[in-house]
């Protein structure tokens, strides 16, 4: 058996290549493709970087590859704001144009314009 090109083979396998490109940026408004959530972008590892134990947490039939993106989102759902870490293979960007409801919004992002957050000055890289 043979690789796709772009592809590997794993125990004889063809296996994806790794996501190498973010596809949101910090502000972005995403909703979670499976989950009844949306939030706000404000930070992004460029692979997995959380704790062993919550990634082991995930139901192992929807578990994400560790080598893509991960974001970190101030998050809401009808019944409360969270801080979530969602993979990019499970986002999609939110087309309703609507604001986040979150308490820690005013303390990262200046505004909302366009269907996306403002960084704050002091918070950008």
């Amino acid at each position: 058996m043979s690789a796709v090109p772009g592809h590997s083979l794993i125990d004889g396998a063809p296996v994806a290549p790794a996501i190498t490109h973010a596809r949101f940026t910090i502000g972005d408004v995403v909703r979670h493709r499976m989950l009844d959530f949306r939030g706000v972008v404000f930070d992004v590892d460029p692979v997995f970087a959380n704790t062993e134990e919550w990634y082991q947490s995930i139901p192992e039939g929807v578990r994400p590859s560790k080598d893509q993106p991960f974001y970190h989102l101030l998050a809401e759902n009808a019944e409360s704001t969270y801080v979530a870490y969602v993979s990019q293979q499970n986002l999609v960007h939110d087309e309703s144009d609507e604001p986040v409801d979150h308490p820690a919004i005013d303390g990262l992002f200046t505004g909302f314009s366009d269907g996306r957050y403002l960084l704050r000055r002091e918070h950008r890289h």
